[in-house]
């Protein structure tokens, strides 16, 4: 039996991204596949109110306000290390790691977009990325990555042997919406038009793309066509709301902010088009849900976008027109994409994020191979 601590501190809900829903759904797997291991999460309170299936494991809530770094980061350095001593492993959810601690540790990367788009960063972020980082990494066990985009860039800047990293991919449970919910979503956006409903599901981050799709729909949509962002409120909010105000067709531009997982999930399977204009991905779990929905998927031309889609989605050239072009693509060859997308989707189940995991832990404290 293998007793894993799990620190989710850093995971203030509703304002990591995508980083949330990855490791609550492979922690959820883990429960469903892994017998022989037993998990404490240290988690926000907020964070297990939202993600109730978590309970599976064992939760440690604790009552320090995690959205503000100056108090987490201490607690994950003093009480965070005095809470895991007597696990079998730790594993550092967000990236980085106490600078000290005993026994074996497993720290997932999700991307290193503050290597590759700095200027996205605050300087005290990106002093402390720097600084934690790399050993972070250097000092893990094992290091757990979405993608192999993602393995290969850590190992390209920090020069660690390929074989301490394991991918574990996103999980992607299946989204049971109804027909009425879809027509009635539709109904909602588009009224009784036959206009086309667009979605990007994206906390509002400078390198998400939402100022490049604003853009792109402008020159793309009908009067009766409509763009929806959902996503919670990132450091570009003040100007992706400014963009919809000079964009001209305002009201064909939806910013509902951040959803519940119904609401996204039917509104991805409502839409003709799913689209996921980012500058960096680790994964882009958005696509996933897309596909699994049969909703053709617009993605910029990036790695790990690749990797993901694997031909089910149309990549968009980084032109002027590129997003434009895709966009009509996706309309045009809806059928194809949503066959192959079904395809690729059922790869990426909960289950297989899941065993991922499970192999990670069991690597780290020496027993890969037993079950």
């Amino acid at each position: 039996m293998i007793h894993a601590a799990v620190n989710l501190l850093w995971c203030a809900h509703g304002r990591v991204g995508g980083s949330e829903e990855y490791l609550v759904r492979q922690l959820i797997g883990l429960a469903e596949v892994a017998t022989d291991i037993t998990c404490e999460l240290h988690l926000a309170a907020r964070l297990a109110d939202a993600h109730p299936a978590l309970a599976r494991h064992r939760l440690r809530p604790t009552r320090l306000d995690v959205d503000r770094r100056a108090l987490r980061i201490p607690a994950e350095h003093t009480t965070l290390a005095l809470a895991t001593r007597g696990a079998d492993l730790v594993h550092h959810g967000g990236g980085t790691a106490p600078l000290w601690g005993r026994g074996p540790r497993v720290v997932t990367v999700h991307d290193l977009q503050y290597l590759r788009l700095p200027h996205y960063f605050s300087r005290v972020r990106l002093t402390y990325l720097r600084a934690m980082m790399g050993q972070s990494i250097k000092r893990a066990t094992v290091v757990t990555t979405p993608t192999a985009h993602v393995a290969a860039t850590v190992t390209a800047a920090f020069g660690i042997d390929p074989d301490r990293i394991v991918v574990v991919p996103h999980g992607v449970p299946a989204a049971d919406v109804t027909d009425t919910e879809i027509t009635d979503t539709r109904r909602a956006h588009l009224g009784d038009t036959d206009g086309r409903l667009v979605v990007l599901p994206a906390i509002t981050h400078p390198h998400k793309g939402h100022l490049r799709m604003i853009d792109a729909f402008t020159r793309w949509s009908r009067p009766d066509d409509r763009l929806v962002l959902i996503g919670g409120t990132g450091t570009a909010e003040e100007r992706v709301t400014l963009a919809i105000a000079n964009s001209g067709i305002g009201d064909r531009i939806s910013r509902l902010g951040r959803v519940s997982d119904r609401e996204r999930d039917t509104l991805i399977a409502s839409a003709d088009v799913l689209a996921l204009p980012s500058e960096e991905e680790g994964f882009g779990a958005p696509v996933v849900e897309a596909m699994a929905a049969g909703t053709p998927v617009v993605v910029s031309d990036i790695p790990a976008l690749h990797e993901v889609a694997a031909g089910a989605a149309v990549i968009a050239a980084d032109t002027h027109n590129g997003l434009v072009d895709a966009l009509d693509e996706a309309i045009t060859d809806r059928d194809r994409l949503a066959a192959a997308g079904h395809e690729r989707a059922a790869r990426y189940t909960t289950e297989a994020s899941g065993r991922a995991l499970a192999s990670a832990y069991r690597r780290a404290v020496g027993q890969e191979g037993d079950t």
